[in-house]
């Protein structure tokens, strides 16, 4: 197995689409199935191989590093790091939080659940000589609009207001990255990685990871139903007497 980056796990956002069980619980802490989605996240990065998680937090930030701590409890090492008193979007998020990251770093999202060889994402990332790899999965509009143009193992166009018949493929939702990814960001505190990544792939600079395993996420009811199924088909049910806030106790 490859020596494992780090992951920083977008967390800052709002959950609107959750409202109003996120105007007092971060989206991540809300129950799937009998526990804190976090902790099948957590479970999840244990199992491929992850050792590291830095969580950049805004909304409710705290809530989270109460319920994880330090992260021992889940075989991790935890950090945090805030927005503070501005916004930064998810690229503001991750610039902030790039001394805890190192030379080369995963980043995903705190509602997305994905099930794939990260090892295997991070060759390809190595092997590319890029500063950024963003893994693809061949929607065709199925759970969600295609947003990508991948070809040859590069990312063509990545666009996600102005898409084209030729998009086939969407943002899987996990990327690597290195802090070369944001040379010229410097001293812009809010921008959105999609700011930085469409113009990198129109540039030629965006590697790609094709993976075929459909991906899973917790921001909206039908997510959180789809990925409890999915969850059902590997254990038994959970215990509720887990620690940490949940739908049902708010």
């Amino acid at each position: 197995m490859a020596n494992m980056p780090p992951v920083a796990v977008l967390a800052g956002g709002l959950g609107t689409r959750l409202h109003p069980i996120t105007t007092t619980i971060p989206k991540n802490l809300i129950d799937v199935a009998g526990r804190p989605y976090v902790a099948h996240q957590l479970e999840l990065f244990v199992r491929r191989g992850i050792r590291e998680v830095v969580f950049c937090v805004g909304h409710l930030g705290t809530q989270i590093e109460d319920y994880l701590k330090d992260g021992r409890k889940f075989g991790l090492e935890i950090r945090y790091s805030y927005d503070g008193d501005k916004l930064r979007g998810t690229g503001g998020a991750i610039a902030r939080a790039m001394p805890m990251l190192g030379n080369e770093f995963f980043v995903t999202y705190g509602d997305s659940y994905l099930d794939i060889a990260y090892d295997e994402v991070v060759d390809a990332f190595r092997q590319s000589g890029a500063p950024a790899l963003m893994t693809v999965f061949k929607n065709d509009n199925s759970w969600d609009k295609s947003n990508v143009e991948f070809r040859d193992g590069r990312i063509v166009i990545y666009d996600k207001k102005n898409r084209t018949a030729q998009m086939r493929h969407i943002d899987y939702g996990l990327l690597m990255m290195s802090p070369a990814a944001f040379s010229g960001w410097e001293g812009v505190e809010n921008f959105d990685l999609a700011d930085l990544l469409g113009p990198m792939a129109a540039a030629g600079g965006l590697a790609g990871f094709e993976t075929t395993t459909r991906f899973y996420e917790t921001g909206s009811q039908s997510g959180i139903a789809d990925l409890e199924a999915l969850l059902a088909q590997r254990s038994p049910p959970a215990s509720r007497t887990q620690d940490g806030p949940t739908k049902d106790s708010r």
